[in-house]
């Protein structure tokens, strides 16, 4: 049994799908979020129920989907832990499984290309992210990387796996798919033959260029791909969007619906709204597109009989990944509609780093508990 290997040319990032053929649950390894919408038509046209998004590292070149596929798919995120993605729900140690059906992927720890780097081996096939790439391995010039670690993990831990053993690496920038374990032990260009202090020297003689999204990627991906480029908007201020009219603080969201001139809609589960808490006269309709992912006519209706001719619709979510995909959908539906940033629970963290206000329950709006 193959994974199902997809790519992103903008970044040359490879993302895989593995899936238990008898229960079709899968997981998802370094997906791209700009290509949330080709992953999760992948999941649908296998019939496939998303246990686990699962991270390599904390990419510098792109930004993880992982924080929208929990929403939209409800899988759970894993991540290394020696990354610092602490917004991952598991914090994969070497070793460590996770189960999908009656498979399981295994972690191995991999440092070098960063402090925390991880591999995984699924049956006779490994996912080398930015360790192992076919004919060359990660840079190590940042992000607490090292070539002595590197050079350790390539020889120590990878190189020991079976000779037959697939290599599936986290790139490759001339269209090569895969290679495996004993041909890279025997042929790869960086590492093949050479001593510790030779791969060392080549690779302090490497003088790369920094990725060009490492500033925005990192963080982001530190965060499970939560974006928090609308930190600094100010209070009256929103911000243009493609398929909707704009992205909304939660304070001018509630201004306007204070002043009637907007409907708010809870676009959350029943349980999520009764667990975590709710605003007291906010509409609920769940934005349900899991499990089949086919368009929830029920929201269609529910909005169209909510939302009077005149009215903005302002959505509110979690985080704001589903509130997005309302806010798309009822556009479609000849609506003036919003997605309010952050969402009902917003980002604390960002809040006391970056000054931002966070969401509805961060900026201090009212809400209840049952």
């Amino acid at each position: 049994m193959q994974p199902i290997q997809l790519f992103d040319a903008a970044s040359s990032t490879y993302t895989y799908i593995l899936f238990d053929e008898a229960t079709r649950e899968a997981l998802i390894i370094d997906p791209v979020d700009e290509q949330i919408e080709r992953d999760l038509s992948v999941l649908r046209q296998y019939g496939l129920k998303l246990q686990w998004t699962v991270e390599t590292h904390a990419h510098a070149d792109h930004i993880t989907s992982a924080s929208q596929l929990a929403e939209h798919a409800g899988a759970k995120t894993a991540a290394p832990a020696g990354c610092g993605i602490t917004t991952a729900a598991v914090q994969l140690e070497d070793g460590n499984a996770l189960s999908f059906g009656g498979e399981h992927l295994r972690a191995l720890a991999t440092p070098g290309h960063t402090s925390g780097s991880m591999s995984f081996v699924w049956r006779d096939h490994v996912f080398t992210g930015d360790t192992l790439l076919i004919n060359g391995c990660g840079r190590t010039d940042f992000q607490s990387g090292s070539a002595e670690a590197m050079y350790d993990s390539l020889t120590r831990i990878l190189f020991t796996l079976p000779d037959a053993t697939t290599v599936w690496p986290g790139h490759d920038y001339q269209g090569r798919t895969h290679s495996t374990i004993g041909f890279e032990k025997s042929n790869n260009a960086r590492v093949a033959g050479k001593s510790l202090e030779e791969f060392v020297t080549i690779m302090h003689a490497l003088h790369l260029p920094p990725p060009k999204r490492i500033d925005e990627a990192v963080p982001a991906n530190l965060s499970s791909g939560v974006r928090h480029d609308a930190d600094g908007v100010g209070e009256k201020a929103f911000r243009e969007a493609s398929g909707y009219a704009g992205d909304v603080s939660a304070t001018l969201a509630y201004r306007w619906w204070q002043a009637g001139e907007a409907v708010l809609v809870d676009v959350r589960t029943d349980a999520e709204r009764e667990w975590v808490g709710f605003v007291p006269g906010s509409v609920a309709v769940a934005w349900k597109q899991w499990p089949g992912m086919a368009m929830n006519a029920d929201f269609d209706t529910a909005i169209q009989s909510t939302v009077p001719h005149g009215k903005k619709a302002l959505f509110l979510c979690r985080s704001g990944v589903r509130s997005i995909a309302a806010a798309k959908r009822a556009t479609e539906l000849g609506l003036e509609a919003y997605n309010i940033l952050e969402g009902f629970e917003g980002d604390p963290d960002t809040r006391a780093h970056r000054g931002n206000k966070g969401g509805w329950r961060m900026a201090g709006l009212p809400w209840r508990q049952n």
